[in-house]
């Protein structure tokens, strides 16, 4: 079965991304139902993108699920048998969907295809060192980027005891921990290379927000790389590691302190204590403080 409009959804997760995810919206073509999933439970947002779209649909979370869960709760809400995962910082070509449909025609079966970003600085993929790419057709890799994915949920769905995104991970490394788990189960992931997008990077949530963002960021980073590596690759490597710069993130916290650099302080305060909480087993519990 190939994608069509008809059996796509798409999924966008957002946290005070009032001012970014029109730009989203309005970029996709009129005819695919989106799922927003809000974790700001903001009844007002919700109100806003349902009349102005009718194509979208918002669900508010009770909490602040992050993305993992979030992205879960609009895979449970879609009846489509694809869904495009994006972030509301994210802005698709006029023939980006196009372009994945015509792909998913010619690959005879994969698990996840992705749009490739525009700025080649920046490859929304990761590839084996030794694969030479060809960017005229589609390419094999090891993992995208969670910004845009776009998810076989039927063909998945078939593997017993499958599940799409770790709710352990409250942010970060969500993709590539699905990733991984969708190749060890032998399914392809490719990349389309005539499928574009443009990600604006970390302008999903409003700026005002922004030092508390960086906070939540810098926590979360650290706690998601120690989880993953534990889970994948056991306690002990996880810590021998991810010590050092555990112990490095508590230098830095301090000298910072020292020389009255706050934000920088706290930075690697936060950094530091991911580490910390994820090493000792506790959930990734850290939320931005934002009214």
């Amino acid at each position: 079965m190939s994608i069509s409009r008809q059996n796509l959804t798409v999924i966008i997760v957002t946290f005070k991304s009032e001012n970014v995810i029109h730009e989203c919206i309005r970029s996709i073509d009129k005819e695919i139902k989106i799922i927003v999933v809000d974790n700001s439970n903001n009844k007002e947002f919700k109100k806003d993108l349902e009349m102005k779209y009718k194509n979208v649909e918002c669900i508010l979370s009770e909490k602040n699920l992050g993305m993992g869960a979030g992205n879960n709760l609009g895979i449970k809400n879609s009846k489509s048998d694809y869904v495009l995962i994006l972030n509301p910082d994210v802005i698709l070509q006029k023939n980006t969907i196009e372009e994945l449909i015509n792909a998913s025609k010619e690959i005879s079966t994969f698990g996840v295809i992705a749009p490739l970003e525009v700025d080649t600085d920046n490859p929304n993929f990761e590839i084996e060192k030794e694969v030479k790419l060809n960017f005229e057709s589609p390419f094999n890799v090891k993992s995208v980027d969670g910004f845009a994915m776009l998810l076989n949920v039927t063909r998945l769905n078939k593997f017993e005891n499958f599940y799409f995104f770790d709710e352990n991970f409250f942010m970060y490394l969500e993709n590539n921990d699905l990733c991984k788990r969708i190749t060890e189960l032998d399914e392809k992931i490719f990349v389309i290379p005539k499928s574009k997008i443009k990600h604006l990077g970390a302008k999903g949530v409003s700026e005002k927000y922004f030092k508390e963002i960086e906070l939540s960021r810098n926590w979360h980073w650290s706690w998601s790389k120690f989880y993953y590596q534990k889970k994948h690759n056991g306690f002990i490597i996880a810590i021998i590691k991810f010590f050092p710069k555990f112990l490095g993130s508590l230098l830095k916290f301090l000298i910072y302190l020292v020389v009255g650099k706050k934000f920088k302080s706290q930075i690697y305060y936060n950094r530091a204590m991911g580490f910390f909480n994820s090493i000792i087993g506790k959930s990734s519990w850290y939320r931005p403080r934002v009214d």
